[in-house]
């Protein structure tokens, strides 16, 4: 095992001025036995990154180091890690035992030594009955398993996970998480694990690494970012349904938006432009010792233990999360929303930054 560190990494396609810049000077330590997921939108750089400590990608400036060793200009092959890809990438003609040792073959590694690897990953992943099998004749999710477990008899480093689960539907995508979680927990080795999937990031996360358009905008525990997104497109893309963000105007007590002058329960940590966030779920119809906003509702939806109304403030859109045993209100009525001062999230207008 060992640790990784990621120091001023920028990724460019082509020279000179028509070079076109992707990965804009990302830094971050990651302990040994860490668990980092790096989530964003398609594009926005994240599997780039990966491949860059991977080897994959040429890195045009900064430094990437595997526990003490730089590793630059090392080929992928002699970084000492073990990639999992979204396509299992495993040979169709080979059974299930002849791919997960594939690797350890061409290491030229003694036939004993290879089925103890072999056996020991089967039976982490429950795979023992599976090994005489072809790829054909395996579910999705258990052809992931043997990629996962091609990987794990290498012994390597560091565990790098592109985009895993985006093959499997969202029973196998759970189990397979709970696997991965329980993978992790046997063999403590350093993992980076690449996801646009917010939910997969919040779950399988020590730390996250949220990316937009090249840049990192946050690393934290899923609940430092949860709890204090530090901008707001970390706002908008960690949680679900997203935060409500209001772009206005405030005056202590008091922020104007879309026309309407909204009651605060205290005053705004600035006076002017801001954008105040309020996630969906830190709502209510009643709460003492809390503001009251008026709005009206569009549209609301069953999703069984819970509700979202949808209404309109001021002409914006604002998502209400409500506990599915309450009575809703209906489209068309007037609600009376109650928020608390310590669930308001106040940005800059300009930056997006988080004030307070």
């Amino acid at each position: 095992m060992a640790s990784i560190s990621i120091r001023n990494i920028v990724k460019r396609y082509g020279k000179g001025a028509s070079a076109n810049q992707v990965i804009h000077g990302v830094s971050a330590e990651i302990d040994d036995g860490e668990f980092i997921v790096i989530v964003g939108p398609s594009g926005c750089g994240k599997s780039t990154l990966l491949r860059m400590v991977a080897g994959l990608e040429e890195i045009s400036e900064g430094q990437i180091a595997i526990g003490a060793r730089v590793v630059n200009d090392l080929e992928p092959a002699d970084r000492d890690i073990a990639m999992v890809f979204q396509n299992y990438a495993l040979y169709p003609h080979m059974s299930v035992y002849d791919n997960m040792a594939y690797g350890l073959k061409i290491a030229k590694m003694s036939r004993d030594e290879i089925r103890a690897r072999v056996d020991k990953a089967a039976k982490i992943l429950e795979l023992g009955a599976l090994l005489e099998r072809k790829p054909r004749q395996l579910s999705g999710g258990q052809r992931q398993r043997v990629a996962m477990g091609r990987a794990i008899v290498r012994q390597p480093q560091v565990f790098l996970f592109d985009e895993p689960l985006s093959n499997l539907d969202a029973k196998l995508r759970a189990q397979t998480r709970l696997e991965i979680q329980k993978l992790h927990a046997e063999l403590g080795v350093t993992s980076l694990f690449v996801t646009h999937d917010q939910v997969e990031a919040m779950t399988l996360a020590e730390r996250m690494i949220v990316m937009n358009a090249g840049r990192m905008e946050q690393i934290g525990t899923p609940e430092a970012v949860y709890a204090k997104p530090a901008t707001t497109f970390v706002a908008g893309f960690i949680g679900s349904p997203p935060m409500n963000l209001l772009a206005g105007s405030a005056d202590g007590a008091r922020f104007s938006v879309g026309g309407e002058v909204l009651p605060l329960p205290a005053p705004a940590p600035r006076s002017g432009a801001l954008i105040l966030g309020v996630r969906p779920e830190h709502t209510g119809w009643e709460e003492r010792g809390a503001a009251s906003w008026s709005l009206a509702v569009d549209v609301v939806e069953m999703l069984g233990a819970e509700r979202l109304v949808y209404c309109r403030l001021g002409g914006l859109l604002f998502i209400v999360r409500i506990d599915g045993t309450l009575a809703a209100p209906k489209a068309g009525d007037r609600v009376s929303l109650q928020v608390t001062a310590e669930h308001l999230h106040w940005f800059d207008a300009q930056s997006g930054q988080r004030v307070a």
